[in-house]
């Protein structure tokens, strides 16, 4: 893995005072999360030095928690 992009990037968002977290879900590989208002972004480094980025949007909807039984349906479905 190219170390320096992923401490870059870290570096950066620390001088942004920006939250995020470290994570790993592909072997390999670490994911920093970033949550901004109305955008939550996944940044994935590879250990091949490949990066990959998602940014999933809200559209500011709020929902109340009956809305959770959905996340539970999906689950069935499958």
């Amino acid at each position: 893995m190219k170390l320096s992009k992923l401490t870059t990037f870290l570096d950066r968002l620390d001088a942004s005072d920006m939250h995020y977290t470290l994570t790993s879900v592909s072997e390999g590989a670490v994911m920093v999360g970033v949550t901004v208002p109305d955008q939550r972004w996944e940044i994935e480094f590879m250990a091949d030095g490949e990066i990959e980025v998602e940014v999933f949007e809200s559209g500011g909807e709020i929902q109340d928690f009956s809305i959770v039984s959905r996340l539970f349906e999906r689950d069935a479905d499958a």
